[in-house]
């Protein structure tokens, strides 16, 4: 799917477009350091390719686009909650249609900033007043930002993760460091462990790793290049990869699709909503991931 090929609905200025994926409206921004694209529904990044590259960013080629489902690939926003703590699973703002709140063209990069509030369709799931803005710069970096803003009288707690599926070129070839050695394994009932500090993948992964890194590198020898990840806001770093098995499994995910995506999350993890992130009234929090590459 080429993205940056898709007709023109309407253009905001000469970098940047409305386009449809589908039936779902996206941004797609051409600057000369980089692309990007960015569905309104669920503000979630399609693709972030700088100059001369391939895509950092892995979207299925099965995933589907009805303004309805949540989109397998890219970078899914899993608030205010994160996995299978409430339902929906990783929480509504992954599915919900977003606004564009406002744009802007510098020589450095591109800045779109999308935004969600509580309304009717919150309320039965999440009676919390708030406003949420994912903030995406593009430029030799991209800058994915989750601003979220307490415009309640009461504090609430929340989780979430910025769930970024990363483009590799063979899942058995790559390495990633600055995972930190400690971790709980998902597919292991949870049970707290620790391993070397370079990680490998020979089989599906789900993990949590609970002392990240100011800086995560996933070293990619089959593109020729490192993929670095940079973090705030976050306590954890998720790891996950579904293996055949589990892409098998999945109706949006092409069978042999695991062998190109891992996904390195910036997380705010806790078991419940309760023990997760506390935002008091009139204040803001931000979860953020940064990504870039250099040649290897």
């Amino acid at each position: 799917m080429n993205l940056y090929s898709a007709p023109t609905d309407y253009s905001l200025t000469k970098s940047i477009d409305f386009i449809y994926v589908g039936d779902s409206r996206a941004i797609r921004v051409r600057h000369p350091k980089a692309n990007g694209v960015i569905s309104l529904h669920g503000a979630h990044v399609l693709s972030y390719q700088p100059t001369g590259e391939e895509d950092l960013i892995w979207l299925s080629e099965d995933a589907k686009f009805d303004g309805k489902t949540a989109i397998r690939g890219g970078i899914p926003i899993c608030w205010p909650w994160f996995a299978d703590a409430a339902s929906p699973a990783h929480g509504f703002a992954r599915t919900s249609e977003w606004q564009l709140h406002a744009y802007q063209i510098t020589q450095e990069n591109a800045l779109i900033t999308l935004q969600l509030k509580d309304d009717q369709g919150t309320n039965p799931t999440w009676p919390h007043p708030f406003k949420a803005r994912l903030l995406f710069e593009v430029g030799e970096e991209l800058n994915v930002t989750l601003e979220i803003m307490n415009i309640g009288g009461h504090p609430w707690t929340f989780t979430g993760a910025l769930h970024t599926y990363l483009n590799i070129g063979d899942i058995d070839t790559l390495s990633v460091t600055g995972l930190g050695q400690a971790f709980i394994d998902k597919l292991e009932d949870g049970t707290p462990q620790a391993e070397p500090a370079t990680l490998s993948v020979a089989s599906a992964i789900d993990r949590i790793y609970t002392e990240p890194k100011e800086e995560i590198v996933v070293h990619d020898p089959t593109f020729g290049r490192d993929i670095i990840i940079k973090n705030s806001g976050h306590n954890s770093a998720v790891v996950w990869n579904p293996w055949q098995e589990g892409a098998q499994a999945m109706a949006d995910m092409p069978d042999d699709g695991y062998q190109n995506m891992l996904c390195v999350e910036s997380a705010w993890y806790a078991p419940t909503i309760e023990e997760g992130q506390i935002v008091q009234p009139a204040k803001t929090y931000q979860l953020t991931t940064c990504l870039s590459s250099r040649p290897r």
